[in-house]
C-alpha cells in the first residue's frame, strides 16, 4: 500500500487517473472475512475487565475495608482511567498504524490485569485497575478500525458486530466473574484476563492489516510509486519532492500529538451533532451503570442472599443488548437512525418500572434487564454510526472523544448508584435511574423539535 499522488504526475493524467481509481477500488473493498468477527471478540473481552468488578463489589469491600457508600469507587476509579485513556489514547489511532497500537496497548492491558490480580492493598488494586481502564479503551481503536476499513454502505453492520461483541463481553464478564470467584476467589477473575488478552494480542497482530486505508506508509516523507506504474521523468520527481506528501487530512499530517488530541475538542465544537450524540451517551450510559454498579448489593442482602455466580448471571438476562447492536446497525444502513433513537429512548424509561420491583421480583428485574441493555445497545451503535459519518478521517477521534461522554456517565451511574443506596435503598437507586433514563429522552425530544445547525433531526436519515 503506498500514498496516493494527487494529479497528474505525467502531465496527462494518466498516473493519476491510475492512482485515484485504485484508491476509490480499495475504498470499496471488504475487510478480511475473519477480520470483524476477531475485532469483536478482543473488543468484547477487553472491555470486560473494566465490568468484572461489579458482582465483585461486596466481596472487596469486604476484603479491601470498604464501606458501603465507597464501594461505587472500584467502579469508577476504572472509567475514569477510561475517559483519560478515550482522550489520550485513542486518537493515536488517527496517527499511528492500527495494528501496532492495538497490539501494543493489548499487551500492556494483559500486564496492568495481571497487577490488579496480585494486588496486596487497596491503593494497589485501585491504582491497578485505574490502568486496565486507561488501557481498555483499546476496544474502541478496534471499533474505528473496523469502521475504518469497512465500505460506507456497509459500516452500519461492521460496526454493529463489533458493539455486539463489546456487549457480550460485558455481559459474560459479568456471569464469568461471579462463577470464578465462587470457584477460585477474585483474584483468579484478574489472573484469568490477563493470559487470554495476551492471547489476543497475539491473534490480532497476525490478521490486522498493518496500515489503516487511506493513511498508507510514508517512506521519509515521500510518495512511494506502486510497481507497474510508469516511471516518473527526473525533472516532475524533483516538482514532486517539493511538494508535501497527499495524506487524507492535512490537520492529522502536520500536527503533533498534542494538537492532535487538542483537535478531538475542536471537532466537538465545530459539530453540534457531536455534542448532541455524546450528551445522549453520557445520560444513557449514566443510567446503565446506575443499574448494575448497584445490583450487586440488593441481590447481596435478604430476602435473595444470592451468591456470586447467580449475581454475574443476571448479566446474561441482557443477552438483548447483543441482538439490539445488529439489528440497530442494519436500522441505520436503511436511515432509521431517529427512529432507533427514540424506540431506545422509550424502552430505557420503561425499564425502569420492572426494575423498581427488584425486591418483590427476580424476575422482574431479569425484564427490565432485558429492556434496558436492548435500549442501551440500540441508542449505542446508532450514535457511533452516526458520528463517524461527520469526519471519516478523524474517525478514532471522534469516537473517543463521543466515549469520554460515555465513561462520564459510567463514572457517574456507579458513584450515585452507591450513594444511593447508602442513603435510602433500592428506591433511591430507582429513581436515580429513571431520571437519567427521562432526561436523555427530552434531550432527544427537544433537540429534534429544534433542528440545530449541522443536526437536521427533521427527518429519517438526515442527522447523519
Amino acid at each position: 500500500m503506498t500514498v496516493q499522488c494527487s494529479g497528474a504526475v505525467d502531465g496527462r493524467g494518466g498516473t493519476g487517473e491510475r492512482e485515484a481509481r485504485a484508491a476509490a477500488l480499495r475504498s470499496d473493498a471488504s475487510p478480511p472475512a475473519r477480520l470483524v468477527p476477531l475485532l469483536a471478540l478482543a473488543c468484547g473481552s477487553s472491555v470486560a475487565t473494566v465490568y468484572f468488578a461489579q458482582p465483585l463489589l461486596v466481596t472487596l469491600g469486604e476484603r479491601f475495608a470498604l464501606g458501603s457508600g465507597l464501594l461505587g469507587a472500584i467502579v469508577t476509579v476504572t472509567q475514569l482511567g477510561y475517559a483519560v485513556g478515550l482522550l489520550t489514547l485513542v486518537p493515536l489511532g488517527d496517527l499511528l498504524d492500527h495494528r501496532r497500537l492495538v497490539t501494543g496497548q493489548l499487551g500492556l492491558l494483559a500486564l496492568a490485569l495481571l497487577a490488579a490480580g496480585l494486588a496486596p492493598g487497596a491503593a494497589a488494586l485501585l491504582g491497578a485497575l485505574a490502568v486496565v481502564g486507561l488501557l481498555a479503551v483499546v476496544a474502541q481503536t478496534m471499533v474505528a478500525a473496523a469502521a475504518a476499513l469497512t465500505p460506507p454502505a456497509r459500516r452500519g453492520r461492521a460496526v454493529g458486530t463489533v458493539t455486539g461483541g463489546i456487549v457480550t463481553g460485558i455481559l459474560l464478564a459479568r456471569a464469568a466473574a461471579g462463577a470464578l470467584a465462587d470457584l477460585a476467589g477474585w483474584r483468579a477473575v484478574y489472573l484469568a484476563a490477563a493470559g487470554i488478552t495476551a492471547v489476543f494480542a497475539v491473534l490480532v497482530r497476525r490478521v490486522l492489516p498493518q496500515a489503516r486505508p487511506g493513511l498508507p506508509p510514508v517512506r521519509r516523507g515521500l510518495p512511494r510509486v506502486r510497481r507497474g506504474l510508469p516511471r516518473v521523468r527526473p525533472g516532475l520527481a524533483r516538482a514532486r519532492r517539493d511538494r508535501p506528501p497527499v495524506a487524507p487530512s492535512a490537520e492529522v499530517r502536520e500536527a503533533s500529538y498534542g494538537r492532535l488530541v487538542a483537535s478531538t475538542v475542536i471537532l466537538f465544537v465545530r459539530h453540534p451533532l457531536l455534542r448532541i450524540r455524546g450528551a445522549l451517551a453520557l445520560l444513557v450510559f449514566a443510567a446503565f451503570s446506575t443499574l448494575w454498579s448497584g445490583m450487586a448489593q440488593p441481590l447481596s442482602d435478604p430476602p435473595w442472599s444470592l451468591s456470586h455466580t447467580a449475581i454475574g448471571a443476571f448479566g446474561l438476562a441482557g443477552a438483548a443488548g447483543a441482538v439490539a447492536a445488529g439489528v440497530a446497525g442494519r436500522w441505520n444502513d436503511r436511515g432509521l437512525a431517529q427512529r432507533t433513537t427514540g424506540v431506545g429512548l422509550a424502552l430505557l424509561a420503561l425499564s425502569w418500572v420492572p426494575i423498581a420491583l427488584t425486591r418483590q421480583s427476580l424476575w422482574a428485574l431479569a425484564i427490565g434487564a432485558v429492556l434496558l441493555d436492548f435500549a442501551v445497545q440500540a441508542v449505542h451503535v446508532t450514535n457511533q454510526t452516526l458520528i463517524h459519518a461527520v469526519r471519516p478521517d478523524a474517525g478514532s477521534r471522534i469516537i473517543g472523544g463521543y466515549m469520554v461522554f460515555y465513561s462520564a456517565g459510567s463514572s457517574l451511574g456507579a458513584l450515585g448508584s452507591s450513594l444511593a443506596y447508602a442513603a435510602a435503598g433500592w428506591p433511591a437507586v430507582t429513581a436515580l435511574g429513571a431520571s437519567f433514563s427521562l432526561a436523555a429522552l427530552l434531550l432527544w425530544a427537544t433537540t429534534r423539535r429544534t433542528g440545530m445547525p449541522g443536526v437536521d433531526l427533521a427527518g429519517e436519515g438526515a442527522d447523519g
